[in-house]
């Protein structure tokens, strides 16, 4: 796409948006360093600070009753978003959307990874964030699990195997030239065994530490930060993105949590850890609670671990540091098992808080921030707006966050997308998506459209009035709010048509949508 646009909804600022040219890159040694924290199927309802003073008048809802005192304090240094929006709930689309500011149509990550959806894997050809970071001279590191990747069989211990044997294999294993721009490495694909995990470093050797994941890579960054075994060029900055396994689950033992932590939740009634109106205590997941609550807590004590050591080396003042997830969880609400990738607040709505000491105000903001936004916006924080890549689909959104007067237009909504396996071929490979689900959410409203496999018409809807309804309890009839509908789907249709999705390209429901 090679034309500006003039829409300016959330995540959907195109390519001549992305790349504004108002700042300057700065010289290298004013260059901040940036940590970008994100624990997998963390929402944003857990966090304490929601109900504190100060934060709980910015939201109509109550939040999880979890302890996290480090994100307490983090919040009161931090701009917090009380509304950022996963656009693809579900691990390896955000994933791909996050590295790349591109949605899953362009990112190349459509689906979840794994060896039977050859059709789902990272661009190489993308020039993603720790790409332009490197490129801008930085030292560049990940962290933890990465699942953007489809597995292929390259086991560096056993060449032509699989770094596992079941069948599809998930996990994966990234080679040097798929790493794009991080030189210091240690991660795996998805592997969900949280108190025995493994992880391949820089030379693809592999480790199997036996520690709780999150405390494990927390004390591998701040390794990494002291640079023991002069693992970094201390003169350069660092970008280090580190994605976190838990609250993702299993969370069903003292096996997928430490048990300090569950000792806070194991003798409260589940009803009185299931606080959202719209949650069912009554169901078979409602015993996991108190373990997915202990791994917040964990991860929340993990993240503590690497702001202490910023501190304690004098890197806090200059390193801007985001804590943020790739999906929500929704735990017995909406009486669904399935924990993401759904259009309902607890799936889509994820923390995203910024500390940048000196830089940006600590302050609450309802700024409507997109997947594809996170790109552009790191680099626009750190500098590097100039370098905002012409494939990137987000708007940089830093201007705001430096000054929350700023001279922008403001995003009107999130778009909402849900992808399944579509045809797949003789050996059961999956070679195309089908696009079952497309949405969208701005501040007042939540639509949600599905269509039928064979004849792409409309079989359900979605539609919330979330201001008035914050738990989603009520489905509104479409045909009973047809202005309502008709906004939505207007804003809906000029962003589709945008990123140029599969319905604006097959022209689904376009008797209610216009593209």
């Amino acid at each position: 796409m090679k034309h500006p646009f003039n829409i300016l909804v959330g995540g959907m600022g195109l390519l001549a948006l992305a790349g504004c040219k108002s700042a300057r890159q700065e010289p290298a040694a004013l260059q901040p360093n940036v940590i970008y924290v994100f624990p997998d199927q963390y929402r944003n309802h857990a966090m304490e600070f929601w109900g504190q003073e100060g934060f709980r008048e910015h939201v109509n809802f109550r939040n999880d009753p979890v302890h996290t005192p480090r994100l307490n304090d983090f919040a009161r240094e931090s701009l917090v978003l009380t509304s950022a929006q996963s656009n693809c709930p579900l691990s390896s689309p955000h994933r791909g959307i996050l590295l790349t500011g591109m949605y899953p149509n362009k990112s190349g990550v459509p689906l979840n990874c794994h060896s039977n959806r050859p059709i789902s894997s990272l661009r190489q050809d993308a020039e993603c964030v720790s790409d332009v970071f490197s490129k801008a001279g930085y030292d560049c590191a990940y962290f933890g699990k990465l699942h953007v990747d489809f597995p292929t069989p390259n086991d560096p211990a056993r060449p032509g195997h699989y770094v596992e044997d079941r069948v599809p294999a998930w996990d994966a294993y990234t080679p040097k030239e798929r790493r794009h721009g991080f030189n210091y490495w240690y991660s795996y694909g998805t592997y969900d065994v949280h108190k025995n995990p493994h992880y391949w470093d820089t030379e693809g050797r592999r480790h199997d530490p036996k520690e709780w994941s999150p405390l494990h890579e927390a004390k591998m960054v701040v390794s990494y930060l002291k640079n023991e075994g002069n693992v970094r060029d201390p003169k350069k900055p660092f970008f280090i993105m580190v994605g976190m396994n838990p609250p993702h689950s299993p969370y069903r033992s003292l096996d997928d949590c430490m048990e300090e932590d569950f000792n806070l939740y194991k003798d409260v009634p589940l009803d009185s850890l299931l606080v959202r109106p719209n949650a069912d205590a009554t169901m078979e997941k409602a015993a996991s609670t108190p373990y997915y609550f202990a791994s917040v807590t964990g991860v929340d004590r993990a993240f503590g671990q690497i702001l202490d050591a910023l501190k304690e080396l004098g890197l806090d003042k200059n390193t801007i540091v985001v804590f943020s997830s790739d999906h929500g969880e929704t735990m017995c609400s909406q009486r669904t098992d399935d924990p993401k990738n759904s259009p309902y607040a607890e799936s889509m709505s994820v923390p995203f808080l910024v500390r940048y000491p000196g830089k940006l105000t600590p302050r609450v903001d309802d700024l409507m921030l997109s997947s594809p936004d996170i790109m552009p916006t790191l680099l626009g924080l750190a500098g590097l707006t100039d370098s905002i890549p012409a494939t990137v689909q987000g708007r940089n959104y830093a201007p705001f966050f430096f000054d929350e007067k700023a001279d922008m237009v403001r995003p009107t909504g999130a778009l909402y997308i849900q992808n399944v396996d579509g045809e797949k071929d003789a050996e059961g490979k999956v070679q195309t998506y089908f696009p079952s689900a497309r949405g969208f959410k701005s501040a007042r409203y939540t639509l949600a459209l599905y269509i039928d496999r064979q004849t792409r018409q409309l079989k359900k809807s979605l539609l919330f009035d979330d201001v008035n309804d914050p738990y989603q309890l009520n489905n509104l009839p479409l045909d009973e709010h047809p202005e309502v509908v008709k906004e939505l789907c207007a804003d809906m249709g000029k962003v589709l048509k945008e990123i140029e999705d599969p319905w604006y390209l097959e022209g689904v429901l376009k008797d209610m949508i216009p593209y």
